[in-house]
């Protein structure tokens, strides 16, 4: 029934219409959802999951609304302020194990409701001051398993009043920003196990009441301050907050020196003993807890070395040494004749090691100075007298030089370049001429009418050597040449008057200018290098002449043995031999012969002539007997037997084996057959067998 009021839809229409509305909500979840990932969205928040996707950077086309957003296991290197800007309603945020190693600044600067940042499991090397900054409600930072090295004071600025999980375990820290972690009021877990931590500042964790558990496994703590929370965790202490009851701490695996200065920790009441010591030798790797008191113990500081006494020239760098051994190491401290300790500042620098560098020196600096070495068990102390050579000055013996300091009279940098011209023109007040390898020649002019100089002093300095050299000259001159320069360096040179000053009746210094050279580079002397060259030459030939005669030499020997060696071929044999006796032969008998075959009267005639000549030498007529027969008696005489056996008389020997044979003609008896070669090689024969024994014997000298 039609009425005049607008019509109402019907059942069917609502139906449609509410299809309509969820198809176009679906499609706009659709369009908004990135690729491969899952976006749900349950009780009003939207869900954004894109975990091992094998993503390699962040989707530009996430939903601005998602309250969570998953994107571990991935492989993103770099976070970009845009990846999340206007996601002001993000929570929750998971980065962890992909491969970020860059976080821009400001990146996260809109995540303001931020809660949990997981960024664990990456390639972290750094946290810069801006790297954080903008989630202000920041409660769970997760930054374990990078590789950290620094982290920036600032870094965590933001959130210190709201951060209440911080896990910086397995990195490459040496040092955490200490100062922030104290702020850190609402922390309730600090893990910062497996790191390079070697240092806890004093009282960090005062403050600190929420914190439950504390993780400082395996670093490198060589000692721990005394703070509160370790005094809060011991068992049976109540907790003087309502925080919480009880406290976890975890320091083992750290190189602890146990001596008297983790005494105050040893006398709390724990129940963990996995805490071992590594030093001092006497407690090295026993359980901290198990220790008795009494042998944490420490030693006095001792001063081995230090300076006893140093001269040094007014304006000059002085340096003091002092060396302390002790159980701790000692500090060193350092007091002024005025019984003040020395700081550091623009004139003094005093090194962790002893030392402290006095940069110039003043007239006030004379005095006495004592080293100090203190430590947990006592101190110690040396005396070092500084004295100071003041510049000359014409005194009258009433002046009093500890009055004020005259000022530096080192080289200033600042003057190098400006102090060079006069005040009224560009003419230079300093030169150099005349410049060698070794030296220079410096000329100044100085303004008598405002300083009244009574002497010069130039000072100069090369590039590579800091050291100042100081040259006083009289003011009669206005030249001077400097000698014993190095070849080939930049020197700086100034020339300063030394005047009076009236109002302090010191002397005072003014500094006219200041030039630049380079000395030239330095030849050798060439005739001097040929010559020491020629020399060792000549020395080299001779030598090599020399050796390869000796060489020659000995080749030609080797060759000519060899040859005649094999020419001659070999020795004589050497057989029956009988020592010099008185009977002869053994038995007192001779060797029987066969009687001599019948010769012509060449041969006799032969024969008596051989028997005349031995005849005439023994003394005996004994060399005309003929043949004496084996039973026949004589008189045996003084001999020596050589048998040279079977001897080829057609062999000929070289000069050492004539040479043998031939000494034996002066005394020698032989028996058998006697040969010997000639002295022209061509002319050897054989000679005749004697026929007799008289012929065969000869007395021995």
């Amino acid at each position: 029934m039609w009425s005049g009021g607008p019509a109402m839809p019907s059942t069917m229409e609502r139906l449609l219409l509410v299809q309509l509305l969820m198809v176009g909500s679906t499609l706009a979840q659709i369009e908004g959802c990135p690729f491969h990932c899952v976006c749900q969205n349950l009780s009003e928040s939207l869900s954004t999951l894109c975990a091992n996707k094998g993503l390699l950077f962040i989707p530009p086309n996430i939903d601005r609304r998602t309250v969570e957003l998953r994107l571990a296991d991935n492989f993103i290197q770099v976070v970009e302020p845009l990846d999340f800007l206007n996601m002001t309603g993000l929570v929750d945020l998971t980065l962890s194990r992909n491969t970020i190693d860059t976080i821009r600044p400001f990146a996260f600067g809109d995540l303001e409701s931020l809660r949990s940042l997981h960024l664990d499991g990456n390639r972290l090397t750094e946290i810069r001051e801006e790297a954080l900054r903008g989630m202000l409600n920041l409660q769970h930072l997760i930054l374990n398993n990078n590789q950290l090295v620094d982290i920036s004071v600032a870094a965590f600025d933001d959130f210190l009043l709201t951060l209440e999980d911080l896990d910086l375990s397995y990195n490459n820290l040496h040092h955490v920003p200490w100062e922030g972690i104290q702020g850190m009021l609402c922390l309730h877990t600090l893990n910062l196990d497996h790191n390079l931590i070697d240092f806890i500042l004093e009282g960090t964790f005062a403050e600190l009441y929420k914190l439950s558990r504390l993780d400082m496994t395996s670093n490198r703590l060589y000692t721990l301050p005394p703070d509160p929370l370790f005094a809060r965790s011991q068992v049976g202490v109540i907790s003087p907050t309502p925080y919480t009851s009880t406290i976890v701490l975890s320091f083992g695996g750290n190189p602890l020196h146990c001596n008297c200065e983790l005494l105050w920790l040893r006398r709390l009441v724990r129940e963990d003993d996995m805490e071992t010591c590594a030093s001092p030798p006497q407690v090295a790797g026993r359980y901290f807890w198990s220790i008795p008191e009494e042998e944490f113990t420490c030693e006095p500081p001792l001063i081995t070395r230090h300076t006893h006494k140093l001269w040094i020239l007014e304006g000059q760098r002085a340096t003091l040494r002092c060396r302390a051994i002790g159980d701790p190491e000692p500090v060193i401290h350092w007091v002024s004749p005025d019984d003040k300790i020395i700081s550091n500042s623009s004139r003094t620098m005093s090194f962790h090691n002893g030392t402290l560098d006095i940069l110039v020196t003043t007239i006030r600096d004379d005095g006495t100075y004592t080293c100090i070495a203190i430590n947990a068990a006592g101190e110690s102390t040396a005396i070092v007298d500084l004295k100071i050579i003041p510049l000359p000055h014409r005194g009258n013996g009433s002046i009093t030089v500890l009055q004020q300091d005259p000022g530096s009279s080192d080289i200033a940098t600042s003057a190098k370049t400006s102090t060079n011209a006069t005040e009224g023109g560009s003419e230079k007040r300093v030169e150099v001429s005349d410049v060698t390898a070794t030296s220079v020649l410096v000329h100044w002019v100085t303004d008598k009418s405002a300083y009244a100089a009574w002497m010069y002093q130039i000072q100069y300095n090369c590039t590579v050597d800091d050291t100042l050299i100081y040259r006083i000259i009289p003011t009669t001159s206005r030249h001077f040449l400097l000698k014993h320069l190095v070849p080939s360096v930049d020197y700086d040179l100034c020339v300063l008057a030394i005047f009076d000053d009236v109002a302090t009746s010191l002397a005072a210094t003014h500094l006219l200018g200041c030039a630049q050279f380079a000395t030239l580079e330095a030849y050798p002397d060439c005739h001097s290098l040929h010559a020491h060259f020629l020399g060792g030459t000549l020395t080299v030939i001779v030598g090599g002449l020399i050796v390869v005669t000796l060489l020659v030499f000995t080749v030609v020997m080797m060759v000519k043995y060899k040859v005649c060696g094999s020419i001659h071929g070999s020795l004589p044999k050497v057989t029956n031999v009988y020592s010099q006796t008185n009977g002869g032969h053994p038995n007192g008998l001779l060797p029987l012969r066969t009687p001599p075959k019948v010769r012509g009267p060449k041969h006799r005639r032969m024969r008596g002539a051989k028997a005349a000549q031995l005849e005439h030498r023994t003394g005996d007529g004994v060399g005309g007997e003929a043949w004496r027969p084996a039973g026949t008696s004589a008189k045996t005489k003084r001999s020596s037997s050589l048998d040279l056996g079977d001897v080829s008389s057609s062999s000929c020997y070289s000069y050492t084996k004539r040479f043998s044979f031939k000494w034996t003609k002066r005394s020698r008896s032989v028996h058998g057959m006697l040969v010997q070669c000639t002295a022209p090689e061509g002319d050897a024969k054989r000679l005749e067998p004697f026929l007799n024994a008289d012929e065969l014997e000869e007395s021995v000298v």
